[in-house]
């Protein structure tokens, strides 16, 4: 067997151990949809923080657990209550 065979054998089971690996992944968490967190009363609270190595900024973030609540936030004020 030639060297070039070798590495050609070699190369298509790696890509194929890959692709049955890739395969298994996509089937099993294919039912797992849940995403964010439940809605329910309350908010979030999320601390962001940020260093450049001479200044940083650091800040907390509340952000409501009720869908509509959060989505009124992106309402403008002067499209309020109408």
């Amino acid at each position: 067997m030639s060297s070039a065979s070798f590495i050609f054998v070699i190369s298509a089971a790696i890509v194929g151990i890959l692709v049955a690996r890739a395969v298994y992944i996509v089937r099993t968490e294919r039912h797992d949809t849940a995403r964010g967190c439940e809605p329910g009363k309350g908010d979030h609270i999320i601390h962001a923080e940020y260093s450049s190595g001479l200044s940083g900024h650091s800040t907390s973030y509340k952000i409501p657990r009720d869908p509509e609540a959060y989505a009124r936030r992106f309402v403008p004020r002067s499209k309020g209550k109408s």
